[in-house]
């Protein structure tokens, strides 16, 4: 009898230890999926808006509303920026004006701000090259774009998917400056599978599509309008300028709202799930007359066969082979 009731005991206690580790389970699953969404705004005259509180915003998951848990202004948190260069051989004639607007992009971001932003630069033509990794050094970044010249082919979607990954592990607000013609001739990965990189890495993408040819008749239209879908997808904005003063105009507009932006957080609570892993997501402020940019959702639990929330379902392709660092 005794050794009997050493046996059930030990089941019970078995039976309970499992039902305490599920129950731990689930309390990590919904207290550690902190949900991160960088958004910008601007009032009815189209200025940007930065005196905001976290008691401001509203934030809706699949049309549930959502507590603000954190506000960060842009001052708080580090920055890391991706800045991608098209060196493709149909930018070649403009390579000259785009890397210079692009240095003094830079020496403006680095000289103020948080004393921890990081720079990665990329160039893109038949393959992806990471030219520097994230460095607060401004003098390696000016020194490596004097280096650029143009070659043949376009990998766009790749080096948005390459430079996604290496902003996935960093912290703090993330963005992606991209500069290019508009069009992708070699890339091994979809527009898809760009923009889920993008989002899962909690980046904003900023394309600027220098526009050598201004007449309809001849330009990328195809290549311009998948740019300003990922850029809506992830809360940034396209600019489209010509060489010169609009390019310049254009990475200042970019730098002007990466120094106003919001970083707000929420815990998903009560969040009805699906089978599609993508939450969407709708950023809007107490006032109606102010516009809010940010991303369009994000990828988060699942509803599992059995009808019960599944982990968060976490994507990290196998990198490609064509990135090569210099």
């Amino acid at each position: 009898m005794f050794r009997w009731q050493a046996k059930a005991a030990a089941l019970i206690a078995s039976i309970l230890t499992a039902c305490l580790l599920a129950a731990q389970e689930d309390v990590i699953r919904v207290n550690v999926n902190l949900v991160n969404v960088i958004a910008t705004v601007r009032n009815p005259s189209g200025s940007l808006v930065g005196n905001l509180e976290k008691q401001d915003f509203e934030i809706y998951d699949n049309g549930v509303r959502q507590e603000v848990a954190i506000l960060h202004r842009q001052t708080d948190r580090a920055l890391s920026i991706a800045l991608l260069l098209d060196t493709s051989g149909s930018t070649a004639k403009d390579l000259k004006y785009e890397t210079d607007a692009a240095a003094r992009f830079l020496r403006a971001l680095l000289a103020e701000g948080h004393s921890e932003d990081a720079v990665a630069l990329y160039t893109f033509n038949y393959e992806v090259t990471q030219q520097r990794p994230f460095t607060h050094n401004y003098s390696s970044l000016e020194a490596r774009l004097k280096t650029l010249h143009g070659e043949a082919g376009t990998t766009l979607y790749d080096a948005l998917y390459l430079a996604s990954q290496a902003l996935e592990s960093r912290s703090g607000r993330k963005a992606i400056v991209v500069v290019t013609d508009g069009g992708d001739t070699f890339s091994k990965t979809t527009l898809k599978q760009a923009l889920e990189a993008a989002q899962l890495a909690d980046a904003v993408i900023y394309p600027i599509v220098v526009m050598p040819i201004t007449n309809d008749a001849g330009r990328n239209i195809g290549g311009e309008n998948a740019l300003t879908f990922m850029a809506q997808g992830t809360g940034g904005r396209t600019f489209m300028p010509t060489v010169g003063v609009e390019l310049d105009r254009a990475f200042t507009d970019i730098l002007a709202e990466l120094r106003t932006q919001y970083l707000l957080s929420f815990y998903p609570r009560n969040v009805p799930l699906t089978g599609n892993r993508y939450h969407t997501l709708e950023v809007r402020t107490a006032s109606k007359e102010l516009r809010v940019s940010a991303r369009t959702g994000y990828y988060g639990e699942v509803e599992s066969a059995g009808g019960t929330p599944a982990s968060r379902n976490s994507v990290s392709p196998g990198k490609k082979k064509n990135l090569q660092e210099k």
